[in-house]
């Protein structure tokens, strides 16, 4: 059985609506899936109802940013109270911090001579405020692109460009993440349920068997396991750590959007599909 377990709409960095996003996956042969919007809740109604009238079995999620001293890493949340006031308070409070964050970045930048309309580019983003549609934001006024084109000395520039180059910068804009606190997470966790999963750990290098079993003793239920961000041999050794330390294994796509490109490979769905059946324990998550 196909199913995902990490997808991003509009609410977050994805650019379909979760109705959209449904639909897409309907037609991919999805039959469980979680929207996982980064540090919001937002648009999990919308998909639930998407989702419910397209057969799909819909579980609530989310993806967010956790610091375990000085480790930083992501976590996906799965079958938590979505309607809990308390999450709904420390999200809240992470996307005021996030929305401080990146008005300073975009003033940074300005003062570096880009042209950015600070306020309205802020204002467009009711919750979280992601990295990727900022840079679009940015991209979108020529005077910026040239600016980027002439101090990189290239003509097509990648969204990873001006990422790397720019925005997390500190010469430049500086921008980080609005991390929480793991133990808040593990102590809301304990009123509101659900299970916790350490998602892509493959990215960054981040499979340290040993940060992974503090992470297990702190309440994490799970690895990612099946991700287009692993390379072979860190399934593998992603499979390996979850057997071994017991957890819950799972799949995603972080899919996003589809691109609008005559390539044949155009989004994560092209190449990558997970089926339930490799992950083990997976079945406590979707039932």
């Amino acid at each position: 059985m196909y199913i995902d377990l990490q997808l991003h709409s509009s609410y977050s960095d994805g650019r379909f609506s979760p109705t959209e996003l449904a639909k897409f996956i309907s037609r991919q042969g999805i039959k469980v899936a979680a929207l996982t919007d980064h540090n919001t809740v937002a648009g999990l109604e919308e998909f639930k109802r998407a989702c419910r009238s397209l057969k799909i079995k819909p579980i609530s999620g989310m993806e967010f940013y956790v610091k375990y001293g000085r480790q930083k890493f992501n976590l996906l949340w799965y079958n938590f109270d979505d309607q809990d006031p308390d999450l709904h308070e420390l999200f809240r409070a992470s996307q005021i911090r996030r929305r401080g964050q990146v008005r300073r970045a975009l003033e940074k930048l300005n003062s570096r001579g880009f042209r950015i309309k600070v306020n309205s580019t802020i204002d467009k983003y009711g919750h979280y405020i992601p990295v990727n549609k900022l840079i679009s934001d940015i991209l979108a006024d020529g005077h910026n692109m040239r600016k980027i084109q002439r101090e990189l000395m290239i003509k097509y520039i990648r969204e990873e460009d001006v990422l790397w180059n720019y925005m997390v910068n500190k010469k430049y804009a500086g921008l980080e993440e609005s991390y929480i606190d793991v133990k808040q997470i593990m102590d809301l966790k304990k009123k509101i349920g659900g299970q916790l999963v350490l998602n892509h750990p493959g990215k960054h290098h981040q499979l340290d068997k040993e940060i992974i079993y503090e992470l297990k003793c702190l309440g994490v239920d799970g690895l990612e396991v099946l991700s287009p961000h692993h390379s072979y041999s860190a399934v593998v050794h992603a499979q390996h750590i979850a057997r071994e330390l017991n957890f819950i294994m799972t799949g995603g796509s972080d899919f996003h959007m589809a691109e609008n490109s005559s390539q044949l490979i155009r989004n994560s769905w092209d190449y990558f599909k997970i089926d339930s059946k490799f992950l083990k324990g997976v079945g406590k998550i979707i039932g």
